[in-house]
């Protein structure tokens, strides 16, 4: 009953910040300032007496349309979006797929201060779309690479200087598939023809891919240790760990620290170079 209370509050609070008359309804004979609970409900496309119920904490709990309805009728910002789930549902909402894009410049900076460990941010359907200058000597240079080969799992199956480099190539592509389903399905419904045709594509260019995809394993990136094969470095290791953006639920930055003081400075030497 509490948390009914909190999401009714919450309501009430967003729907009095709303300009009436800039949302093209009537300013006359307002008492209070905002929106009509109507007003919102009609946006929403709901039943304003179902509204009405949510506001005064006696609705029972909404369904995530409903409230993501109600979070557009309210022009919430994706952090008020999802404090609204967090009241209504006890959980965040589903990620919102976004087409590959770049990232701001200041989380550029934070991959930039991690050299000489190579960091990188992937979005829900693999695609990288930032990185530093480690991973550009570590990994290749994705700026070269036309946005479409800037795919993990493209590089992983298609590629056969990644498959070279990859010490123990079959257990990589294995967990890749198997996380890459995770977040797939995290993604939801607006993923899903991307995900789709580039399953479709991989499936076509690699039989490993396709058997992998068929055996529906799933997996968490989470942390682990990656061996590699430089061609100027020699024999690497390091250890990974995944992080969430914030406020980009549809991103993860990805850190790979060189496991040995030895193999930081070589990558720092090759930095120097460049």
């Amino acid at each position: 009953m509490a948390s009914e209370a909190r999401l009714g509050a919450y309501l009430r609070d967003r729907r009095a910040r709303l300009d009436a008359t800039a949302l093209g309804f009537p300013a006359s004979r307002r008492r209070t300032p905002g929106l009509r609970r109507e007003e919102v409900a009609q946006r929403a496309h709901i039943s304003a007496t179902w509204y009405t119920w949510l506001e005064q904490g006696r609705g029972g709990a909404p369904s995530a349309d409903v409230l993501d309805r109600i979070a557009r009728a309210l022009m919430l910002t994706d952090v008020e979006r999802e404090h609204l789930f967090l009241l209504g549902l006890g959980r965040p909402p589903e990620p919102r797929y976004r087409q590959a894009q770049g990232v701001s410049p200041r989380l550029q900076r934070v991959l930039d201060a991690l050299d000489p460990s190579p960091a990188m941010i992937k979005t829900l359907t693999w695609d990288i779309v930032a990185w530093n200058r480690a991973a550009t000597v570590v990994f290749g240079d994705y700026g070269a690479a036309p946005p479409e080969e800037r795919n993990i799992l493209r590089r992983i199956f298609c590629d056969p200087r990644s498959r070279a480099a990859n010490f123990d190539w079959e257990s990589v592509a294995r967990f890749v598939v198997a996380a890459f389903r995770v977040d797939v399905a995290r993604a939801g419904a607006m993923a899903e023809a991307t995900a789709a045709a580039l399953v479709e594509e991989l499936s076509l260019r690699s039989p490993e891919f396709a058997a992998l995809w068929a055996a529906h394993d799933v997996s968490h990136h989470g942390e682990g240790v990656k061996r590699l094969r430089h061609p100027q470095l020699g024999e690497m290791s390091f250890e990974y760990s995944a992080f969430a953006v914030e406020g980009r639920p549809d991103l993860a930055m990805i850190v790979y620290n060189p496991t040995t003081p030895e193999d930081a400075d070589r990558i720092g030497a090759l930095l120097a170079e460049d």
